[in-house]
């Protein structure tokens, strides 16, 4: 079954991640002469109108992942200075939707923002400060420290890299896609040990 809302993939021509498109984007990159190659999946095919001389029906392939000679506004995110923007949504996602502080798995609605320094102590509202708690353990942390709630934290909160940022965005994001992000993420990092998990079963 055709999914039009599944995301794909698009690096620059080096194969560097750059951001989610959909298959709208991806298309018109496809007429403009902008893909350079393909990789993972094909998902589907684009059909157009019939050409007035050949009367062929024109077709697009669609795959998981493309690389294209244009970059877009999200070539400017590749500076060494730029730090991903936080929300909750990859917050969540980089923590695996997990309560750092009780360990159970919540769904969305159950999850909140905790500054591990709370603000009024002087934290941050940044990457390195946050994790994902459920509500009744933030609201048991309250504007405490880890320390002063008696509470263990169970992960360092981290930064993650552009790749790794991009692959926090995804929605549904397919094994061939994270096979691909991966490769990207630094040895280090937290969540290739979650992907692999996804993909080893």
């Amino acid at each position: 079954m055709i999914d039009l809302n599944q995301q794909i993939l698009r690096t620059d021509a080096s194969g560097l991640p750059l951001e989610w498109v959909d298959f709208r984007v991806a298309v018109k990159l496809h007429l403009l002469g902008q893909i350079v190659y393909t990789l993972g999946h094909h998902l589907f095919d684009v059909h157009g109108g019939l050409n007035a001389i050949t009367r062929r029906r024109s077709v697009i392939p669609v795959h998981s992942i493309i690389a294209t000679n244009s970059h877009g506004k999200a070539y400017k995110r590749l500076s060494n200075h730029f730090t991903p923007p936080l929300s909750n949504h990859t917050l969540f996602q980089r923590d695996g939707g997990m309560c750092l502080y009780c360990g159970e798995h919540f769904s969305r609605p159950r999850l909140s923002r905790d500054h591990v320094r709370p603000l009024s102590l002087g934290g941050q509202d940044d990457w390195n400060n946050v994790v994902t708690a459920c509500v009744r353990c933030n609201n048991h942390k309250a504007g405490r420290t880890p320390e002063q709630a008696g509470m263990e934290l169970l992960a360092i909160p981290f930064t993650p890299t552009h790749a790794e940022y991009v692959y926090l965005q995804g929605h549904n994001v397919l094994a061939d896609q994270m096979s691909f992000l991966r490769t990207h993420f630094p040895r280090s990092s937290p969540l290739r040990k979650k992907i692999d998990l996804v993909l080893n079963g």
